[in-house]
């Protein structure tokens, strides 16, 4: 069945019950070098002095463009059904994040 799938162009994904669930993030660093893009996902909570990665993902610089293409189709559908989301910070202070390396976005 896995190769009749294949040959249509479908792919047959498996999502486990414990990745099923998900994990919280509030706080998404971006790091990259020029094979690979690094998704680190925090979750900032107040009065907690340190902020764990709860997930990270590792894409090829490819497959970050295609994420990109498929966020931002996302969004465009949300917006459309739910009306513009807005970005203003939240009155959350600026984070300061210099690891040495690439500056981080969120």
């Amino acid at each position: 069945m896995e190769q009749q799938n294949r040959a249509n162009g479908e792919l047959d994904v498996e999502l486990k019950e414990d990745v099923a669930l998900g994990v919280y993030s509030n706080l998404a660093i971006i790091t990259h070098s020029a094979s690979e893009f690094i998704l680190d996902f925090v979750c900032m909570l107040p009065a907690v002095p340190k902020a764990p990665v709860v997930s990270r993902v590792i894409l090829t610089p490819e497959n970050a463009k295609r994420l990109l293409g498929a966020l931002q189709e996302n969004v465009m559908k949300y917006e459309t059904a739910h009306g513009v989301i807005k970005v203003d910070g939240g009155g959350l202070p600026p984070i300061p994040m210099s690891f040495g390396g690439h500056t981080a976005q969120a």
